[in-house]
């Protein structure tokens, strides 16, 4: 998505819905990479047979996958300012993960923007509120408060 809304026009935002990222599908091919770049190889992520004898019925992604997919799924819902030059994740603040994302479905992000604080010259952080749903099961994945610098 591109952007032409500059950090200016974003102060007019502030308390806002700014929009709502495309599907993104995780898959089982997403979170078998995941555990192998993270070694967090835990049978209710990589073993479709001893998951599915769970309470999940099947594989889940890590909780930490749905989070790092955070920037992608952001930067479609509320992209990069146009006169930045930088963007810098800053962190997190209150992550909840409140429902287990299954293999094969689908996740979206909704940002609202909470506040614009000034740093240093040229220098502002975003405070942008997220929730991830799921698309099958209509219900929460994660929520997080996603802090983002911004430089001009």
């Amino acid at each position: 998505m591109t952007n032409n809304l500059t950090i200016e026009d974003y102060n007019r935002k502030v308390g806002q819905m700014l929009g709502q990222s495309d599907w993104l599908l995780v898959d089982q091919a997403m979170i078998d990479q995941f555990a192998l770049v993270t070694k967090d190889d835990q049978f209710i992520h990589t073993d479709p047979i001893l998951a599915a004898q769970t309470q999940f019925g099947g594989t889940i992604a890590h909780g930490y996958l749905s989070l790092s997919l955070l920037t992608f799924l952001c930067n479609q819902a509320a992209p990069v300012p146009s006169d930045a030059k930088v963007q810098i994740n800053y962190g997190l603040n209150k992550v909840r993960f409140l429902t287990p994302v299954t293999a094969g479905s689908h996740i979206r992000a909704s940002v609202t923007l909470k506040q614009i604080t000034p740093r240093r010259a040229g220098q502002v952080l975003f405070e942008n509120n997220v929730t991830v749903e799921i698309k099958e099961t209509g219900k929460t994945a994660l929520i997080a408060t996603v802090l983002a610098l911004y430089e001009r």
